[in-house]
């Protein structure tokens, strides 16, 4: 099956002043095409960081990443991808409609195709009633909604998350995740990290376990239960991994 994203030996080190931290630290992972492949990790364990390299935000110390074959780095590498934050720090002066517009717009959209596109996803975001509300007013849980509508406006072959379930009410976790599993149903590849790893056991095919920049497990959470015993949790198991 082909890989979708490949990443081999990343290193990333971060600098202040005299002193280094290697952010990753010799990461290899791959993800294949039409899977949902979850990426954890306690915070500072690098997840931020491997997404922008992967993104080709970040430039690298040491390895390589591909996204679709290609260099994240160039341009045109990244109009098959759709990207949400883990803040949803957009225009608040806009509203979610213009958002979208603006986004749209990036990807060379004609607004005709922009308006019904557009209505969709705010409607699948249960924003349709907001879609002229300026996004100042929006509490964090609307905003990561917009965010998440935002991702998806270019109708990517690849949807990179990074803790996209942050400040949704149980009802939006809920219908993100089962678009989530849609999307991959529909043949898209979904790359995303979280903390609310009830959810990443449910939905994932595959997921990998960093601390430290470092790769700690990858596996498939059937395996990791198969190995464990049905009592033990992805939840359970992961807090048992880092801390060791």
């Amino acid at each position: 099956m082909e890989n979708i994203i490949e990443v081999n030996n990343l290193t990333v080190i971060y600098k202040t002043g005299r002193n280094e931290k290697k952010a990753v630290d010799g990461l290899d992972f791959a993800v294949k095409k039409g899977e949902i492949f979850g990426f954890l990790g306690p915070n500072g364990a690098g997840k931020t960081t491997t997404i922008k390299a992967i993104l080709g935000l970040l430039g690298a110390a040491g390895g390589n990443v591909s996204i679709f074959q290609k260099n994240p780095a160039i341009p045109a590498s990244r109009k098959l991808v759709g990207y949400m934050p883990e803040i949803a720090n957009y225009y608040w002066y806009l509203t979610p409609r213009e958002l979208l517009f603006l986004f749209g717009g990036i990807f060379g959209i004609t607004r005709k195709t922009l308006a019904g596109r557009t209505d969709e996803l705010l409607k699948l975001v249960d924003l349709a009633e907001h879609k002229n509300a300026l996004m100042k007013t929006f509490s964090k849980g609307m905003l990561q909604r917009v965010s998440f509508a935002q991702s998806l406006i270019n109708d990517p072959e690849l949807l990179v998350l990074d803790e996209p379930t942050t400040g949704l009410d149980p009802i939006s976790k809920m219908n993100m995740r089962d678009t989530i599993v849609r999307l991959k149903n529909e043949g898209k590849t979904v790359f995303f990290s979280s903390h609310e790893l009830s959810e990443v056991e449910i939905i994932s095919d595959r997921v990998i376990i960093l601390k430290d920049g470092k790769l700690l497990k990858e596996a498939r959470p059937k395996e990791i239960m198969d190995e464990k015993g049905s009592h033990v949790t992805l939840e359970k198991y992961f807090f048992e991994l880092v801390k060791k």
